[in-house]
């Protein structure tokens, strides 16, 4: 049985930092796209950063671009999201998600609903 959960989410301060993980178990992080999206109320989910199976290839969404960083560690079989200068915007339900059929990390990235696994999220809230 496939799981992701994520952890770390919580309340900072714009300019602040949170780094967030994914712990997986029942997969193979290799064999899987895996990467991190995210929902701000009222809004369509975002594709935020994803690293692709095999070569571990990444790509960010522009609006995270510089300040967030993913990364992954297959001993402990986990993401992370490591996300500096924090801004309100970046405010949302942030969700880990793996798929073993996507080959690229562009192609996981805009791929914001299709994911074959879901973790339940963790809230980042960005306000002074």
């Amino acid at each position: 049985q496939v799981q992701l959960v994520e952890s770390g989410g919580g309340l900072v301060q714009p300019g602040g930092s949170l780094r967030l993980s994914c712990v997986v178990s029942g997969l193979t992080l290799d064999d899987y796209a895996i990467g991190w999206f995210r929902q701000a109320p009222g809004k369509e989910r975002e594709g935020v950063s994803c690293i692709s199976r095999s070569e571990g290839n990444i790509h960010y969404a522009d609006s995270v671009k510089g300040r967030f960083t993913i990364s992954r560690d297959n001993a402990k079989s986990t993401v992370y999201l490591q996300m500096n200068s924090l801004k309100p915007e970046d405010t949302g339900v942030y969700y880990c998600a793996a798929d073993p059929d996507i080959s690229t990390a562009f192609t996981c990235v805009r791929n914001r609903y299709g994911m074959d696994y879901w973790g339940k999220g963790t809230l980042v809230t960005v306000s002074s």
